[in-house]
């Protein structure tokens, strides 16, 4: 780690969802806790990798880190300064540095608007330049994603999937962001495309100077674009460690499940697969201890009862499994 602040601090972040069920008499209130108490840093210009299976809280982690959604519970710090709890109109001007790129390029951008409407609607809401301005910026934005300037006129159902991302890519590039949330950005994308996508991702980071939470669940992709990574399950971060010493000897037993799972690009050799039992169990009643014990083929006794906390084990590399306990006299870290 950077001994410079980081620019994003994540403590305790939390988010409950409160659902409803039943009528009358027999109507219920449940919560669904989607994220558990996660606890991260980016350090300007690194690119942190979130993975994990669907349903374990990875795009409302993204989400709420820039404040999208409200969390329950915890602290979000962006360039050292708290913003949880700002109100909207403080909020506002930071909004300008953090950007979203969403996973669906085809629901993510308004049919009835042109590009050149779509990529500069940014720079209306927040009120700069003229509209001769605005137009000029659009244009070099979209060289900037490999588009051709001619193409603003154009509508979405225009373009192929590939394009239509690096529409997305250009509008959240307009205000000139330092942080980029990038939530499955090539998951919806035919596999020819994705190369390309993921290429453009890396010379702009390298170009800019950007920094970026990149949400996936491809491990082959994330360990190409990602300088650490945090494996999350269930809500939480059970492992997070820079991405090379992860790759090389993952910790806790869901990581090396997942990796096990990579194919490997070479004919004739194969990897040993690492096959979980049972499904995973529902955020609404999640399991008391660690809750991958029950999947776990390493459970303890322990892991029944009392939940591991994400300690740092090695040097930069954390785990929250009671199979690695911290070294005496070290604790917690984020």
């Amino acid at each position: 780690m950077s001994p410079a602040t980081p620019l994003v601090e994540v403590a305790g972040l939390t988010k409950n969802f409160v659902l409803r069920q039943g009528s009358g008499l027999l109507r219920r209130r449940l919560e669904l806790q989607a994220v558990a108490g996660v606890s991260f840093t980016i350090d300007r210009g690194e690119t942190l990798g979130l993975v994990g299976e669907s349903g374990c809280g990875k795009t409302t982690t993204g989400r709420l880190l820039l404040r999208l959604l409200e969390p329950t519970a915890g602290t979000i710090r962006f360039a050292g300064r708290e913003i949880q709890r700002l109100a909207e109109a403080e909020l506002r001007p930071l909004r300008r540095k953090m950007q979203i790129v969403f996973q669906d390029p085809y629901g993510s951008l308004d049919p009835r608007m042109t590009v050149e409407e779509i990529v500069a609607e940014p720079l209306v809401v927040h009120r700069i330049g003229d509209r001769a301005e605005r137009a000029r910026k659009v244009r070099l934005l979209l060289d900037r994603v490999g588009l051709p300037a001619a193409w603003a006129d154009r509508h979405p159902h225009e373009f192929s999937g590939g394009q239509r991302q690096r529409i997305g890519i250009a509008r959240a590039l307009a205000l000139e962001p330092e942080l980029l949330v990038l939530d499955e950005p090539v998951s919806a994308l035919d596999v020819s495309i994705r190369a390309q996508v993921v290429n453009l991702l890396v010379d702009l980071a390298r170009d800019l100077g950007l920094t970026y939470l990149f949400i996936s669940h491809d491990l082959a992709l994330v360990r190409h674009l990602c300088d650490r990574v945090a494996v999350m399950y269930l809500g939480k971060i059970v492992e997070l460690a820079p991405k090379n010493a992860l790759y090389r000897e993952p910790l806790h037993p869901y990581t090396q499940a997942l990796l096990s799972a990579i194919p490997v690009p070479r004919p004739g050799r194969k990897r040993e697969r690492i096959v979980l039992p049972g499904d995973v169990p529902s955020p609404l009643r999640p399991p008391p201890g660690c809750r991958f014990h029950t999947r776990c083929p390493r459970a303890m006794d322990v892991c029944r009862t009392v939940e591991p906390q994400l300690l740092e084990v090695r040097p930069g590399h954390q785990v929250a499994c009671h199979l690695h306990p911290a070294p005496v006299g070290e604790g917690a870290r984020v």
